[in-house]
């Protein structure tokens, strides 16, 4: 067994779709990014490299690499899924947070996990979303950006 964690954070910008788990959320602005700026999945894809003991998301799709320019990042974690295959690992289970003040996402996050679920190949069951707030502090509080963890177990 394997366990890796993943970090992301993403400025609000105003011009693009909020994408958040592969769900495009409804909202005035969203995420600054070289791909479609999906923090919660570049968390759970940094979690998986980082299980298996690869390289993160950066070094394997480089912000000066235009193939990766705009592109959703469910195909990013498909290429990661494929990664963590060849190095002989299954993703049992992934646990994820995502710290936002606005948009509420609750009415999305079973969207998120049959989107993640779906593009990983496992159970709806073995995907949690989970969302907080910072109470106002920062620049998360104060609306500026939004991040996310994730946790990953790999066998």
């Amino acid at each position: 067994m394997r366990v890796g964690i993943g970090y992301d954070i993403h400025r609000f910008v105003d011009g693009r779709p909020l994408m958040l788990g592969g769900v495009e959320i409804p909202h005035i602005k969203g995420l600054e990014g070289h791909s479609d700026g999906d923090a919660l999945l570049h968390a759970i894809c940094d979690a998986c490299l980082g299980a298996a003991g690869l390289n993160d998301i950066g070094h394997q799709f480089p912000v000066n690499d235009d193939r990766y320019l705009n592109i959703s990042s469910c195909e990013l974690l498909r290429e990661v899924l494929e990664k963590v295959k060849e190095k002989g690992f299954r993703i049992e289970y992934i646990d994820s947070v995502i710290i936002l003040e606005e948009p509420k996402i609750a009415p999305f996050k079973d969207r998120m996990r049959m989107e993640i679920a779906n593009g990983l190949g496992i159970g709806m069951d073995s995907v949690s979303v989970k969302a907080t707030t910072q109470e106002g502090i920062g620049a998360i509080g104060r609306g500026e950006a939004l991040a996310a963890y994730a946790v990953v177990c790999l066998t």
